[in-house]
């Protein structure tokens, strides 16, 4: 009979968003987890074969957290979309953090997490399709808060500017929607 694993996967990811959070992107290697959780590297790579393995589960965890906060959105008009949208990314600090964010880069390096995320944009900008004028701006906004997401990769709050941006682009919004 074999011995009884000490630490899950789950107990990984977690260890590894904290190196991550502590060090940055760079400092979340195999050789790093294994000694942060007091186990092997054959102990790592038994749950993650490869660091790309690895980082795709953080991406996925944080996915499916974030899709969890947004709920179920496929019946939601545009602007009610992206209202939640902004509020999911006020309140979702541990999926936002820039250091976290700066595993993207490592993530998107292989086509098929690439694939991926465009599929999870498609769906997304599906739920915001239309001609109208309140659908156009949502889309608009959703562009403008993914952007924010992609400057706080390059560490844009450092002063928290980032509530203030976010800030910005909720009240053009919703000033463009009321003009409809």
């Amino acid at each position: 009979m074999g011995r009884k694993p000490t630490i899950t996967r789950e107990g990984l990811l977690e260890i590894a968003e904290r190196i991550v959070r502590n060090d940055g992107a760079a400092g979340l290697t195999i050789d790093a987890l294994a000694k942060a959780a007091d186990i092997s590297k054959g102990g790592v790579q038994y749950s993650f074969s490869s660091k790309d393995d690895l980082i795709r589960a953080l991406i996925e965890r944080w996915t499916q957290g974030f899709n969890d906060l947004l709920g179920d959105i496929d019946d939601l008009p545009p602007a009610d979309l992206v209202r939640k949208y902004i509020k999911v990314m006020r309140c979702s600090q541990a999926a936002l953090n820039a250091k976290m964010a700066g595993l993207m880069i490592a993530y998107i390096q292989n086509p098929q997490n690439i694939v991926e995320t465009r599929q999870w944009y498609r769906s997304m900008f599906k739920c915001l399709s239309g001609e109208t004028s309140d659908a156009q701006a949502a889309r608009v906004a959703l562009l403008a808060v993914e952007g924010l997401f992609l400057l706080r990769i390059v560490g844009i709050d450092e002063e928290g500017e980032w509530f203030d941006f976010l800030d910005d682009v909720e009240i053009v919004f919703e000033r463009l929607l009321a003009k409809n």
